[in-house]
């Protein structure tokens, strides 16, 4: 399915001043190869609502190999709860096998987190990105001021590529704040990783995770060790591309 740029901005324009469940809805009835990302908080809700909307979804989570242990069993919690199938996607065993040779298991800490994550992540990412025609993601603007401030609601992800070549993201949480996230999750019993309760609030990989203290912002508990800037893995290529 092509779609051309004006198109794309009559979307968003659409899409924009509409309620996520409204966003998920249509996403689902556009693309019939389409998946949700699954990892955090505002994720499980978009599987809440997408469930409501159409019984029949398509979920993927990123296994690193170097979750926390909390985030596994979070991961299983989803799946019984709401009786979907998750696909685990994993790095390339010999690619991550001669990295770790090479450099060891914490080599980020020296060089950045950049290679680690694009073998970790990146990759996996791209392997199953090729097989959609678009994603729905649980990005908000302010998870990140850096980089995520101006995300659209709808959009042409330039970091990849889809089946099609084109692919597209839904960003249906783009407007919400980190409050409306839990209060709809309180509201309807969605299921929540228990790290959330020791301070952590956005969740990574175990190693470049912790906790964030008061007036702190989320994304201070990533890659902590590194200059402050763009606090992204490579998952939302297209956020580092539009700002230069």
């Amino acid at each position: 399915m092509f779609i051309n740029s004006d198109e794309i901005s009559a979307i968003n324009e659409e899409l924009a001043s509409k309620q996520p469940k409204q966003i998920i809805k249509f996403a689902l009835e556009k693309f019939d190869n389409i998946a949700i990302s699954f990892s955090g908080a505002e994720d499980v809700v978009l599987i809440d609502l997408a469930l409501k909307a159409n019984k029949n979804i398509q979920v993927f989570s990123l296994d690193t190999g170097r979750l926390h242990p909390e985030t596994y069993n979070f991961i299983e919690t989803v799946r019984k709860h709401y009786g979907i199938d998750i696909e685990l996607l994993s790095p390339n065993s010999d690619q991550l096998e001669s990295f770790v040779k090479e450099k060891g298991l914490f080599s980020f800490f020296e060089d950045g987190h950049t290679e680690c994550c694009g073998i970790r992540k990146i990759a996996p990412l791209k392997r199953k990105l090729a097989t959609t025609q678009a994603w729905i993601t649980g990005q908000r603007k302010d998870q990140s001021p850096g980089t995520r401030q101006s995300i659209p609601v709808f959009q042409q992800d330039t970091g990849f590529k889809g089946v099609d070549d084109q692919l597209f993201k839904f960003n249906p949480l783009a407007n919400w704040s980190s409050e409306d996230v839990w209060n709809y999750i309180k509201m309807f019993d969605v299921p929540f990783n228990p790290l959330h309760q020791n301070g952590f609030v956005s969740i990574g990989c175990q190693p470049c995770t912790r906790p964030v203290l008061p007036n702190q912002h989320e994304r201070e508990g990533r890659w902590w060790w590194e200059n402050e800037g763009g606090k992204e893995c490579g998952l939302h290529a297209s956020n580092l591309i539009s700002k230069s």
